[in-house]
């Protein structure tokens, strides 16, 4: 059977605003090799999912119509080039309330399994730059794997579960590669 990806979005497949949002697809750029890393993925594994915390809502900067736009957009480009997303989940809360749905809490997780009943945690890849994500995929018995774009990186946090990555990196066509290595 193969595997599910679960994947962020801000600094593994598009380039992070330092201290700010990806607000509009106008200030959406995909990070080097990420597109060609998609299509890849899209013969490996059988459900493609991201898992993006989106507090802009949260905090008035940015509308959540604006955000299912970006993500239409992006998705199409990702078919342009190859590759799929089978679903985008977000959570829109602040960081302050801690909700069920923003990671690293299992919210989105549990709704892709909902929507996609053949998902197997222990046959899943988790895919982030943050400790939040590496500890998502932790949490749900994931492989993990960090890409490391994020400058600003949380050190003492990397340091606690650095024993659980499965696999560091600098990209995400990196870790296309490696996949194709041992899938």
């Amino acid at each position: 059977m193969q595997p599910t990806l679960f994947l962020d979005r801000d600094g593994v497949i598009n380039k992070r605003i330092v201290g700010s949002y990806v607000r509009s697809w106008s200030e959406f750029e995909f990070l080097e090799g990420a597109l060609e890393a998609l299509s890849i993925f899209s013969s490996k594994f059988a459900t493609i999912v991201v898992v993006t915390n989106q507090q802009g809502i949260a905090k008035g900067v940015m509308e959540e119509i604006d955000l299912i736009q970006l993500h239409e957009q992006m998705t199409v480009q990702i078919q342009a080039n190859g590759g799929r997303i089978d679903n985008i989940y977000y959570s829109k809360g602040h960081e302050s309330t801690n909700p069920p749905d923003r990671k690293p809490n299992i919210g989105m997780a549990k709704q892709a399994k909902i929507d996609f009943p053949k998902i197997n945690f222990d046959n899943a890849w988790m895919v982030g730059d943050s400790v939040s994500d590496i500890e998502f995929g932790i949490r749900l018995g994931m492989k993990t794997a960090l890409v490391q774009t994020k400058k600003d990186i949380d050190q003492k946090g990397l340091q606690r579960i650095s024993k659980q990555i499965n696999w560091k990196g600098e990209s995400l066509r990196q870790f296309a590669e490696e996949i194709t290595r041992i899938l």
